[in-house]
């Protein structure tokens, strides 16, 4: 099974310019869309907001004053976490959520450039 998560952006070429700068590959779909792959089973559609309006019936989520939803990305390690994390404030991010590291968990969050939450995630295997 695959998954397709679908977010609106304002505008398309500079959210395609933002997530290539933090590693992913890009291709485009149609007018109006682009997918970044994030896996062979999982790919996150960029729609532009006249788009992806035209999906819905419901009023379009303003995603920098409210969350829907927080999309995570598991990494293998904490240091691709702060890779990862570190490349997207460099790249016009902003922080968000809370950073948390327990012992079972290393977890950073960006708000990409239309404000939707990110979540780069290692859980931590325990020692043994």
């Amino acid at each position: 099974m695959q998954m397709f998560v679908n977010l609106p952006v304002k505008d398309l070429e500079r959210s395609k310019a933002f997530f290539t700068e933090l590693g992913f590959t890009i291709f485009g779909m149609a007018e109006g869309m682009a997918s970044v792959v994030i896996s062979q089973e999982t790919q996150v559609m960029l729609l532009t907001e006249p788009v992806f309006g035209s999906y819905i019936t419901k009023e379009i989520a303003d995603a920098g004053k409210s969350t829907e939803a927080i999309l995570v990305l598991g990494m293998e390690n904490p240091a691709q976490v702060d890779e990862l994390v570190d490349k997207a404030l460099a790249a016009g991010a902003a922080p968000a959520g809370v950073q948390q590291e327990d012992g079972i968990r290393y977890q950073r969050g960006f708000a990409d450039l239309d404000g939707h939450h990110w979540e780069a995630l290692c859980l931590v295997q325990p020692a043994g």
